[in-house]
């Protein structure tokens, strides 16, 4: 394994949102390298289940549920499966998104209740159903994940946008409640990452001009996320609570 060893992480049960593809498959198999006892939520069953299948020879392997988040007694219960079969949870990431674009105008109420669920009601309600277990050993670690885009006002996203500053927002609110129990919550905010969906947005060409506006010459991949996120995740950040840690390569 490749970049740093946190030993903190042995055998914690870290629960990742959104952990089949993209950016979460990333965290999920980084945090199980480290020897978590990692849970990975998804509603795509045929990418999660090769990558379950690919890191089925780590031990501990990551485990795969299927779960719909926007359905709050379908996320509740599966909170209770893994508190169930695997432990109570020491780290959550919410890492579950949708970027969809879209315009102003094709905006109903029924699309913005739709998109508020989708990317960022569940990261609140994942935080509750893990918190009374985090509060009674007085530790635990939350970290969610934001988006550079309405940072820079990106076009087309405006939903996503108003969702992922909303997290921004969620992040110190649980910080200050939290902070006494022990429990920190922190937010990473992503640049642009190499994966497979966000390759379909931008042309090689677009992928230039995102390079160009960055201060480091290079495309951000799932591992850059990952780092931050075992740190944060570990006990090395004891002191790090409501703040927003930019991977971004300093695109500005």
């Amino acid at each position: 394994m490749s970049g740093a060893a946190y030993p903190s992480l042995k055998d914690r049960v870290v629960v990742v949102t959104g952990g089949g593809s993209g950016i979460g498959a990333g965290l999920t198999e980084g945090f199980a390298r480290q020897g978590a006892r990692v849970v990975f939520l998804d509603i795509s069953d045929a990418l999660a289940r090769a990558l379950a299948e690919n890191l089925s020879g780590l031990d501990p392997a990551p485990v795969y549920y299927n779960c719909d988040l926007t359905d709050l007694d379908a996320l509740k219960s599966c909170f209770e499966r893994i508190r169930s079969e695997v432990g109570p949870v020491d780290v959550l990431i919410n890492n579950a998104a949708n970027d969809d674009r879209h315009t102003i105008d094709e905006v109903t109420p029924a699309y913005w209740d739709d998109r508020m669920a989708v990317n960022l009601r569940h990261q609140f309600f994942a935080a509750q159903a893990v918190v009374p277990d985090m509060r009674s050993r007085g530790r635990g670690s939350v970290i969610n994940l934001g988006s550079i885009s309405w940072h820079l006002a990106l076009a087309d996203l405006s939903l996503y946008e108003t969702a992922k500053a909303a997290i921004e927002g969620m992040t110190r609110a649980l910080a200050r409640e939290l902070g006494p129990d022990g429990i920190r919550v922190n937010c990473i905010v992503p640049g642009n990452v190499k994966t497979p969906r966000q390759e379909k947005w931008y042309t090689p060409e677009g992928e230039a001009e995102i390079v160009a506006a960055q201060c480091l010459e290079l495309r951000i991949e799932p591992k850059d996320i990952l780092a931050m996120a075992l740190f944060l995740a570990s006990d090395d950040a004891r002191a790090c609570t409501g703040h927003n840690y930019f991977v971004d390569a300093g695109w500005r």
